[in-house]
């Protein structure tokens, strides 16, 4: 028996949460400008899906610092989804600092993930409508 085997969180999916000071205005955002609508709800919580993985919306006095991001898709073609996210109104986050910058809402992240076989990642990220800092990457082979 592998370590993996006896660890049952290596089995487990995982679901991201994120808080929502105002759930009836975050609903709209993730309606709207991401077109997604929850699978299902309960007082205080909007459970959506995306590629077989859940998040959760819930309903919360604290905010986001926004400084990390806290939920990110992985997609095959990040100009693309870019482009209809911006249609729908999402502003990307412009970042210029040494090491790292974003050219049109895109920045090339060399070195990530060489364990998914890419030799870099390129990633935008946005902020939701409750300070949510949310990320799109696309794998560089």
């Amino acid at each position: 028996m592998s370590a993996d085997d006896r660890n049952p969180l290596t089995r487990a999916r995982v679901a991201t949460r994120l808080p929502a000071q105002d759930l009836d205005r975050g609903r709209r955002f993730y309606s709207a400008q991401l077109g997604l609508e929850p699978v299902d709800e309960r007082p205080g919580g909007l459970l959506y899906r995306c590629g077989g993985v859940d998040f959760v919306l819930f309903q919360s006095t604290g905010a986001s610092p926004g400084t990390f991001t806290q939920m990110a898709w992985e997609v095959d073609d990040i100009e693309a989804v870019v482009a209809e996210l911006g249609r729908r109104g999402v502003v990307f986050e412009e970042v210029d600092v040494p090491g790292f910058r974003t050219r049109d809402g895109i920045a090339e992240v060399d070195g990530n993930y060489p364990s998914k076989g890419a030799r870099g990642e390129r990633g935008a990220w946005f902020r939701d409508s409750e300070g949510n800092l949310l990320g799109i990457g696309e794998l560089v082979v």
